[in-house]
Parts: structure tokens; sequence; C-alpha cells
């Protein structure tokens, strides 16, 4: 990594197992260019610390601070549930907000709430849905349902998420024409109850399933909702094994007040060595 990142502070945390590396990145010692690269290095598991992407917390002039987010691939994105719920609670621990907080994403301005390890973060309204969105993949039908929750998902109901093959799907279906150039998450749901789903994801950037997803579980739930499936609020058991609540108010189609809430956990604080 060089010296300019030697001696580089961060903290490692996770939401549901959905893990980051944080950086106060408030004095711009990790330039915009600098980072898809320290992006890479730094979430390579069992080469860097590991993690599915890398959070710099930078100055804001009009909120408590904003962030820049990178997956683990070193591509930036708009937002991530459960890194903003990290996000949040680093802010706190670090000094750098109060327990309510605002900060800025590609995708808008986010409010959070931080009560200890809990933290609930409200998202931008939903956009652009698609409904029973038809495509062939490898022989394959699928149905898709599809909502912008900051960035694209594409949800897949299923009578049994355990078995569903969801790397294969999941990465035929997230390169798909019918997402390009961006292409979209990829999440396979079970609806468990009148307000129970279980979710698995399959995420861009990271290319590959992740133990949880936050605007997944969120996109997952108001999809649910839209079908008449689930009311709110939802409790989504993740494939981590463990639960996110996802609150929300529906007029017809549109989706408002619109909250992602769970556990935010430090695992450990360190510097980064040469390299």
């Amino acid at each position: 990594m060089g010296d300019t990142m030697k001696d580089l502070a961060f903290r490692k945390m996770h939401g549901s197992g959905n893990d980051f590396i944080l950086v106060d990145n408030r004095e711009g010692r990790v330039t915009a260019a600098a980072a898809p690269d320290l992006a890479r290095r730094l979430c390579r598991r069992k080469y860097g610390v590991g993690a599915d992407g890398l959070i710099l917390v930078e100055r804001s002039e009009t909120a408590d601070f904003r962030w820049r987010f990178l997956n683990a691939d070193g591509s930036e994105a708009e937002m991530c549930g459960n890194g903003g719920r990290c996000a949040a609670r680093f802010a706190v621990l670090e000094g750098i907000a109060a327990e309510d907080l605002v900060f800025e994403t590609l995708a808008g301005r986010v409010r959070a709430e931080v009560r200890g390890r809990r933290v609930k973060l409200q998202l931008p309204d939903p956009t652009d849905l698609r409904e029973d969105l038809e495509l062939v993949v490898h022989g394959e039908r699928f149905t898709l349902q599809c909502l912008n929750t900051s960035v694209p998902h594409a949800v897949l109901f299923l009578d049994d998420v355990e078995t569903a093959p969801v790397y294969e799907w999941g990465r035929s279906i997230r390169h798909h024409e019918a997402f390009a150039p961006a292409g979209t998450n990829v999440d396979f749901v079970q609806v468990t109850g009148p307000r129970e789903l279980h979710v698995r994801t399959y995420e861009r950037g990271v290319e590959d399933e992740t133990l949880a997803c936050g605007t997944g579980a969120v996109a997952s739930a108001l999809l649910a909702a839209l079908a008449g499936r689930v009311e709110p609020p939802v409790t989504v058991r993740t494939w981590g094994g463990e639960n996110l609540a996802v609150h929300f108010e529906r007029e017809g189609k549109a989706f408002r007040n619109v909250f992602l809430e769970g556990d935010a956990v430090s695992v450990y604080a360190g510097r980064l060595d040469e390299g």
C-alpha cells in the first residue's frame, strides 16, 4: 500500500454479517483517485483486512459528514443499508456526530438514529418500480420484481431459498442485458409469515452472495408488501442468521418513511502497516 497508507487508522464493523472497513477521512488522507485501489487491497479476504466494502467518512458542509462507499471490487456505490448503519455508529463512536445524525450519500441525505449498537436508518423513497419482468437465463424463465432502494434490486420470490443456486442465478441475472449497463443486485425471497421473510442476496460489486444486504432486505419487504404478502413492520432473516427490521408506509404503489433497523457491531480497531 505504500507509505501514504502506513499507520492509517481504521475500524472493522459489520451489520448482520455484511462487513466493512471504516476510515475517518475528514483530513483527506485517502484521495478519490487512491480510494478504489485501497478498497480492492483492503477488502480482499486472506490477503487484506477482508470486507464487503470500504467506507470513507469525510467532511460535509451541510450534514454531520459525507461518505464515500466503495465495493470490494473498487467500484463506488450510491448507497448501502448495512454500511450506512455501520457508518452512523462509527461516527458516534469516533465523536464525529451525535446519536441523531444526517449524512450525505450519492443517493441523497440519509438520517440515522443510533442507540448503542442498534441503528435505525431512513432510506430515500424507492424509485424505478418494474413489476413482473420476464427473463430467460440459461434456459430458466424468471419473473422478477424490480425496485431501486438507493441501489437497484431484482427480487425473485421462491418457495424455498435454502436450496436456491444463488451464486449461479444471481450472477446471470446481475449481468443480464435488461439491467445494463449498471447491473443489479439480485434477491431471493421466501415469505415465511405475515410479517416475515427469509432473504438471500447476490450483490454486485462484491460479485458473490453476502451474509446480508440492507437495501435488499428493504426491496424484498416493500415488494412483498406490494404483492399483499406481508404487512409492516417486516422482519427479514438474513443468510447470516440475524434479523433486520424494515419499517415503511404504503400508499398504493408508493412508499414513504422507509427505515432499516438492526445492530451495527464494531469488531476491532487498528492501524494499517506498510503492506
